[in-house]
């Protein structure tokens, strides 16, 4: 459903589900594209979307991007989502690269935007193994010497390292009194000496990674906004990482809602398609209510930072990404229910949309996290 967009914006998104239909619409070009699911992202592919200047949607003009609205961005992430383009790299790519816009050095943002526009990945880098959702206690430590920063430490979660041409690190580079102050943001080539990339298996194949920093040697240009500002930082950014995150759960929910519509219409018991049972005519209106109710919020949310964005919206943010990733989540399991052992079978697509439904409620700050910021917008 095409809500309020401009003809503009209508024909950029069947754009977007165009090629996503022609490129990565049938199971057999998906399993091509990433080597039967093991990988979540194709270089190749990702670099067609780049040349359609895509991946520059939001990118300055001065970078090479065409300066897009928040708006805009999420119609890409919904239908690109929606379209299961194997582009792994997107989210955290925007998310970092927003980071940049906001923070880093003109050359930082030449090398990065600049990277996104034709095509290059990035990553940020959070999570330590005793910091979590609890970011203020991380210890990777950046140490200042002559000429530089030396970094020691071990990062873990971190999405798409492996793949990734920068890496935006978040270490710390003081103590102080409060345990969100001291962190700093560094600028960190992927392939620089010092650093080593381990994969993580997980249940979606080959996403995240550990990081291991080993008197890695950063120049001083190498700090992203201000020593000691990294938190500070970090929170000016989550509205567009929670949003980001919840228009790419809309387009994957409404994929899911998709599939199991075709099968519950097609599929026959008892002499009828079982989506004519009452049982599962009710739930496919209850799932069609939710995700309409879920892509008003997303939409609604992008217009707010479009008209403030400079501005803070933290229970609005936090509860798109609360309800976006919870819906994709219900979605995705009742999809699964209602076509039986089909939908358990790796031969169709629900098994996946139920696998990145599921972790869609930890990363980017899990759930329960949101709902404790949403609580305490309301002095609790």
């Amino acid at each position: 459903m095409y809500m309020d967009f401009t003809q503009e914006q209508s024909d950029f998104a069947k754009s977007v589900a165009s090629f996503c239909k022609k490129e990565s619409g049938t199971r057999e070009q998906r399993d091509l594209l990433t080597d039967h699911g093991a990988h979540n992202h194709n270089q190749a592919f990702y670099e067609k979307m780049a040349e359609l200047g895509w991946l520059g949607l939001t990118v300055p003009e001065e970078y090479g991007g065409s300066a897009g609205s928040t708006v805009d961005l999420c119609i890409f992430l919904e239908e690109a989502a929606k379209g299961m383009a194997p582009i792994g790299g997107l989210g955290p790519t925007v998310i970092t690269g927003a980071a940049y816009e906001k923070f880093g050095s003109p050359a930082q943002k030449e090398a990065v935007l600049g990277g996104i526009v034709r095509g290059a990945s990035q990553s940020i880098s959070m999570s330590e193994p005793e910091a979590g959702s609890d970011v203020g206690n991380l210890s990777c430590r950046a140490e200042k010497v002559d000429g530089g920063w030396l970094i020691n430490g071990q990062k873990t979660w971190c999405s798409n390292a492996h793949f990734a041409e920068n890496i935006l690190l978040v270490a710390r580079t003081s103590r102080g009194e409060g345990k969100h102050e001291g962190l700093t943001m560094f600028h960190v080539p992927a392939d620089i000496s010092g650093l080593k990339i381990s994969g993580i298996d997980t249940m979606g194949g080959k996403e995240v990674n550990d990081l291991y920093f080993t008197d890695t040697f950063l120049p001083e240009d190498a700090v992203v906004g201000e020593v000691g500002n990294g938190w500070r930082q970090l929170m000016a950014g989550l509205n567009i990482e929670r949003l980001i995150l919840a228009a790419m759960m809309l387009g994957t929910a409404q994929r899911a809602f998709d599939d199991t519509l075709e099968f519950v219409t097609t599929r026959k018991q008892f002499g009828r398609p079982v989506g004519s049972f009452q049982a599962l005519r009710h739930r496919i209106a209850d799932l069609a209510t939710e995700i309409e109710c879920g892509r008003l919020l997303v939409y609604s949310v992008a217009r707010m930072v479009d008209a403030n964005p400079t501005k803070m919206f933290p229970r609005e943010a936090s509860m798109a990404k609360l309800k976006l990733t919870e819906t994709a989540k219900k979605v995705a399991l009742e999809g699964m229910q209602m076509m039986g052992g089909y939908g358990y079978a790796t031969e169709f697509d629900m098994e996946h949309h139920v696998r990145k439904t599921l972790v869609s409620s930890i990363y980017g700050g899990t759930n329960e996290i949101q709902r404790d910021i949403i609580g305490k917008t309301y002095g609790l």
